[in-house]
C-alpha cells in the first residue's frame, strides 16, 4: 500500500504540480535572451512549430520520470536504486525547462500525458522485472533513441528560437550522459526486434503528442 501511495503521488507531482529545476534554464541565458530567447521574433507559424516540439519533449520528459520511478522501485541494489534517483532529477529539469518554454510560446502540454505516464510506467516495471543488467541495457537504447530524437528537433527548430535550440541541445547532452552510465554499470545490448519495437512506440507518441 505504501508502495501503491508513494507511486500515486509521484504521478501527481509529475503530472500537475509546478516543477523546480535544479539547473536554471539554458534558454535563459543572456544569450538566448537576447537572440528571439522570449518568442518575440518568431512568426507565428514558427511559434507554432516551436511550441509542438517542445511539447513532445515534454512528454519525453513525463515518460522519463515514470520510467525512472518504476524502474528504481523494481531495483534492488541501492547503488542502482541511487543512480535511477539520481537520473530523475535530471530529468525534473528537463522537465521545468519544457514546460517553462511551453508557456512562453504561448502553448500547452500534452492533453494525453497522464496516458503516456502510464504506459512508460508499465515498460519501467516490466524492464525492471527481467533483470538489473536487462533494465539498465532498456535506459540505455531509451536514452540514445531519445539523443537522436532531439538531434532531429535541433534540424527542426527555427534557427532564431535560441532559447528552445538550447534547451534541446542541454537535454541532449543530459540524455547521453545517462545511457554512458548505464552502460558503465552493466546494462546489455537489447535484441535488434526490442530495439525497433521502443521505436515504433515512440514514433506513435511522439506523432499524437506534436498535435495533441
Amino acid at each position: 500500500m505504501d508502495a501503491l501511495l508513494n507511486t500515486a503521488d509521484r504521478a501527481l507531482r509529475t503530472l500537475f504540480a509546478p516543477h523546480h529545476p535544479r539547473r536554471r534554464s539554458p534558454g535563459q541565458s543572456a544569450e538566448a535572451s537576447t537572440q528571439a530567447g522570449h518568442a518575440a521574433e518568431l512568426s507565428p507559424e514558427e511559434r507554432q512549430l516551436a511550441g509542438a516540439l517542445m511539447r513532445v519533449n515534454h512528454v519525453g520528459e513525463v515518460c522519463a520520470q515514470a520510467l525512472y520511478i518504476a524502474q528504481g522501485q523494481i531495483a534492488h541494489s541501492p547503488a542502482l536504486k541511487a543512480q535511477f534517483a539520481e537520473a530523475a532529477l535530471d530529468e525534473v529539469d528537463h522537465l521545468a525547462w519544457t514546460e517553462q518554454r511551453l508557456a512562453e510560446l504561448g502553448d500547452r502540454p500534452s492533453l494525453l500525458n497522464p496516458v503516456w505516464f502510464a504506459g512508460a510506467y508499465a515498460l519501467g516495471l516490466l524492464a525492471g522485472r527481467m533483470g538489473e543488467r536487462v533494465s539498465l541495457g532498456f535506459v540505455v537504447e531509451t536514452e540514445k533513441q531519445v539523443a537522436e530524437h532531439l538531434q532531429s528537433h535541433l534540424s527542426r527548430l527555427p534557427e532564431k528560437d535560441r532559447a528552445s535550440r538550447q534547451i534541446v541541445q542541454q537535454m541532449k547532452a543530459d540524455e547521453l550522459a545517462h545511457a554512458r552510465h548505464a552502460a558503465q554499470a552493466g546494462g546489455v545490448a537489447l535484441p535488434t526486434p526490442v530495439k525497433w519495437l521502443m521505436r515504433s512506440a515512440a514514433k506513435v507518441m511522439t506523432t499524437v503528442a506534436h498535435r495533441i
